[in-house]
């Protein structure tokens, strides 16, 4: 196999997305967006060889953690103390979770933005802070289209660059509902391939 610049390139024998193809329900669109995203994922992990960062969703998994813990204690406190001498701390257990998760929501809508991948390009001297590629998508119930956006932050500038596509998901599965992944990987590539160049150019 030849890279663009002609090169001889060794074929990775382990370059699939799992050891048995990716079959879903094409009807279902949360399947679709998820089977979409693993492979864009799996393109930016495998083939790039960045390293994802799990921050992002940390964060999420901390606030609901947080509120959980509101929910349990306030089982626990009425087991120990029943109702109504545990009234008061249910009250205040029931508005920090329902706070809780106001804040998720925003969380979610504000910051995440639908990002799936958060990955990390190593600088290779390990002078310079790491470059940041970030990954969102969207697939609207009972809608065709997926859209996914690429977004590039220069670990050194903060300067960032943003390309994306919006395809019918019928271009990357057969009628049984099997991910073509030769056909979705090229679509990831060009996208890295066109942001990589204009961050050469400036």
């Amino acid at each position: 196999m030849k890279s663009q610049n002609g090169e001889e390139v060794e074929k990775d024998p382990k370059w699939k997305i799992d050891e048995k193809p990716v079959k879903i329900d094409k009807w279902d669109s949360a399947a679709v967006k998820n089977a979409l995203d693993d492979a864009a994922k799996k393109v930016m992990k495998d083939k790039f060889g960045y390293v994802e960062s799990h921050k992002l969703m940390d964060m999420r998994l901390l606030i609901c953690t947080v509120a959980v813990g509101f929910s349990l204690f306030a089982l626990i406190w009425d087991f120990l103390r029943p109702f109504p001498e545990s009234r008061p701390v249910l009250i205040m257990c029931v508005l920090s979770y329902f706070v809780l998760m106001g804040v998720l929501t925003v969380y979610t809508t504000y910051v995440e933005k639908g990002i799936f991948l958060v990955a990390l390009q190593k600088d290779e001297a390990g002078i310079d802070p790491d470059n940041k590629w970030e990954l969102a998508s969207m697939l609207k119930k009972y809608d065709d289209m997926y859209h996914l956006s690429m977004t590039f932050i220069d670990g050194k500038t903060g300067i960032k660059r943003t390309k994306e596509f919006s395809k019918c998901v019928s271009s990357y599965f057969d009628e049984k509902g099997t991910l073509c992944f030769d056909l979705f990987e090229p679509e990831i590539r060009l996208l890295q391939n066109k942001i990589s160049a204009e961050d050469k150019k400036n």
